[in-house]
């Protein structure tokens, strides 16, 4: 699977996103209940904060993945871990499938980990899933993520978890395995 990526245009992205984060799955994006132009005012708020950066990720031309990147120390992260020079916050939310594909979620995620430490100033990439969402932990840590500490944010409790480039870089090295949920996965 092969990605592309390009900054978000809030004005011409905004129904798509309400699209994708309206939706179930999405719950723990936490803009369920969002209108279209909160949504489209929250991505502008992201593109010209300076700290904050939204992307589409592409395959074939199509949008299939939102990923977010921000400054850790100008999040509601600051002070809840000892951030690092070199560190970059993330979010990622995928899009619903078409055809459920195995493998995808893995592909998608391991294309946003390159894309972040393609950048050398970037030593560490920091998450903060959700503490009940297990699919992601699971996703995390096959990834290379450790956890950190479970960390109290406005809108959640959370699991801060933090990728080293060596972890990111080990865990793709590791063999491929299969589980029923996914197919092939790493």
């Amino acid at each position: 699977m092969r990605f592309s990526f390009r900054p978000v245009n809030p004005a011409a992205d905004a129904p798509l996103l309400h699209s994708w984060v309206g939706m179930d799955y999405a719950r723990f994006w936490g803009m369920q209940s969002a209108t279209l132009a909160e949504v489209r005012a929250e991505y502008e708020n992201i593109q010209s904060s300076g700290h904050h950066t939204a992307i589409l990720g592409m395959e074939d031309g199509n949008p299939v993945f939102l990923m977010e990147s921000y400054d850790p120390t100008r999040s509601p992260l600051h002070g809840l871990y000892d951030a690092e020079a070199g560190d970059i916050g993330m979010h990622l939310l995928v899009a619903p499938p078409l055809r459920p594909r195995p493998g995808f979620t893995t592909a998608v995620m391991s294309a946003v980990l390159d894309t972040l430490f393609a950048d050398p100033t970037v030593e560490r990439v920091v998450v903060e899933p959700d503490a009940t969402n297990h699919k992601i932990h699971i996703l995390n840590a096959r990834l290379g993520f450790r956890k950190h500490a479970l960390v109290r944010l406005p809108d959640k409790e959370a699991w801060l978890s933090l990728c080293t480039r060596e972890n990111f870089r080990d865990a793709a090295l590791l063999p491929t395995t299969q589980t029923a949920s996914e197919g092939a996965i790493r």
